[in-house]
């Protein structure tokens, strides 16, 4: 993809336009940085104005509603932007020019790119400002603004390098006239990683606070920015694996130390407004995914877990193709109470208004049994009469706005609790056993202090999670359970991310994409389809148990 900001005949032109030609003009077709970005105020609004373009591509039905069916966070049976695709071919990302998927599979490919390029220019363009001593920021406006761009730069290319197996690195000093070369994933991801770093280097040396117009909403102090900033660098530093192995790898001390940051600085989620004049949107999390007619049905795969009365046991032992939705009873209180699909409709579920489902369960309930007659019946695995609905009163709102979490709390408690499980030791698994007892407590969950690694949860027949074997859970399922119950649409591909390192993945699941190939072709490289997928030998003995598909 390139970023020419200004064209070689622009440059030409200018060139003769400096040696007198009467019959030359500018070209102001071509876009001029220096026009653009002429003043410290200009290059500190263009950085401000980064939020969007950073959020939106995470909303956004492309490859994250890809990730989402391959992760059985969501199943469709309608085929807009590969959902059905992928629900029919787990193992290939055609990669061919012209091929049916492929807007989607390049979107989020030039959006994070662009994101990144796009912290990075107008810094180049402030040097400039301020060699010629034409500055007029304070020291901590300009920390601000420095330390805004390296958060939005480390986060579109760590969430790029979480998709594709190779990406572009751009640099604050790179002239806009250059075109990176790729970078394998690992490499991108310690970039973003690093980026990240620089962000909280230089907060830390002062900065005014942030103003809600940054990231939709939010208002966040010096120390709120750098416990964030933290946080996400926890995020990329952990889902940049692709297996199991990758995953162990990780530097789990840095992870830890991260996560606990954030956790002693902010108590709740992270919330951002969308729609109304915020221009953030959650165009599929909380908008498209409410229309029923086969865009979203929660699956029971993963999430099955959460039954008590042996359904999911039952349906786990059927033959893929014969599996029938059921009933899921359980004590958890995100989901809806009863024994039958009456009782757990209870309210008045299913009202239709504008062809959407709207219907708002009671507060804390993230999951709604729809109303039979929006069923969509497809024997298989995606077939399900749960709708996710964590946002169903801001998609309710005219215009689908209100507040949207961006970043769940117990995401980044699960994974400290996820470290201090990886580092082992007595006084770690019971720091993780009270971690992961917040979120299971507050949703009538028994407490799971005291099980460690060789227990499992309480709860007898009864317990959550209950394993496709009928075991209860071990500890290290109960923060799985927990990390995808309140992380389900939230971040960006989140449960994909989190799947794939685990070796939770079904087997022969694509784990990550090929650069696109209009990518390829920009750079006259050959282009290649995705092949990558999640091995039986990816899949650990216990996990297989577990689940095992």
């Amino acid at each position: 993809m390139r970023f020419n900001f200004r064209s070689v005949g622009a440059v030409a032109l200018l060139g003769l336009a400096a040696c007198g030609d009467p019959l030359s003009i500018p070209n102001y077709g071509s876009p001029d940085v220096s026009r653009v970005l002429f003043d410290a105020a200009s290059v500190d609004a263009a950085i401000a104005g980064l939020g969007p373009q950073l959020l939106n591509p995470q909303r956004a039905c492309n490859l994250q509603m890809q990730a989402k069916i391959l992760s059985e966070e969501s199943f469709a049976s309608v085929a807009n932007f590969g959902m059905a695709a992928r629900a029919a071919n787990r193992s290939l990302v055609s990669n061919e020019v012209g091929n049916d998927l492929a807007g989607s599979n390049a979107a989020d490919f030039q959006a994070f790119q662009r994101v990144q390029r796009l912290a990075f220019n107008p810094l180049v363009a402030f040097a400039s400002i301020k060699a010629a001593n034409r500055n007029t920021l304070t020291v901590n406006q300009e920390n601000r603004m420095r330390a805004f761009a390296y958060l939005v730069a480390g986060q579109a290319l760590g969430y790029a390098a979480f998709i594709y197996d190779s990406v572009a690195v751009a640099s604050e000093g790179i002239s806009t006239d250059v075109v990176p070369n790729l970078s394998n994933y690992p490499a991108a991801g310690a970039k973003a990683v690093e980026y990240l770093d620089s962000a909280v280097t230089i907060a830390g040396r002062g900065m005014e606070s942030l103003g809600s117009t940054y990231i939709s909403g939010l208002t966040l102090t010096q120390a709120q920015f750098v416990a964030l900033a933290r946080a996400y660098r926890a995020r990329v530093r952990a889902g940049i694996a692709r297996n199991p192995t990758e995953r162990a790898a990780v530097n789990w001390t840095a992870v830890r130390d991260d996560a606990a940051a954030f956790s002693a600085v902010f108590t709740g989620d992270i919330v951002i407004s969308v729609n109304g004049t915020t221009n953030v949107s959650a165009s599929c999390d909380a908008s498209q995914l409410y229309v029923p007619g086969g865009w979203h049905s929660f699956p029971m795969k993963f999430i099955g877990v959460a039954d008590t009365s042996g359904g999911y046991q039952a349906w786990s032992a059927t033959a893929n193709a014969s599996r029938r939705q059921f009933i899921v009873a359980t004590p958890d209180k995100r989901w809806p109470r009863g024994a039958t699909r009456t009782e757990q409709q209870n309210g008045g579920a299913g009202s239709l208004l504008g062809g959407s489902l709207t219907e708002v369960p009671p507060a804390g309930q993230y999951i709604l049994n729809r109303a039979p007659g929006l069923d969509v019946l497809i024997a298989g695995d995606g077939e399900s009469m749960y709708d996710h609905r964590r946002y169903a009163t801001t998609r309710a709102n005219t215009g689908v706005a209100g507040p949207f979490t961006e970043m769940s709390k117990t995401e980044i408690d699960m994974l400290q609790a996820e470290a201090l499980f990886r580092l082992g030791g007595a006084a770690n698994i019971t720091a993780m056993e009270n971690l992961i007892n917040i979120s299971r407590t507050r949703n009538n969950l028994p407490s799971v202090t005291g099980i460690g690694t060789a227990g499992v949860v309480p709860g007898g027949n009864a317990c959550v999670p209950k394993m496709k074997n009928g075991t209860c859970g071990s500890l290290l399922e109960a923060m799985k359970y927990e990390k995808r119950m309140e992380g389900g649409y939230t971040g960006y591909a989140a449960w994909f991310i989190d799947s794939r390192g685990w070796g939770d993945l079904p087997v022969n699941t694509i784990i990550e994409w090929p650069v696109p190939f209009q990518e390829m072709q920009a750079r006259t490289q050959p282009f290649y389809n995705g092949t990558k997928v999640m091995s039986a030998a990816d899949i650990t003995a216990a996990t297989r148990g577990n689940y095992g598909y």
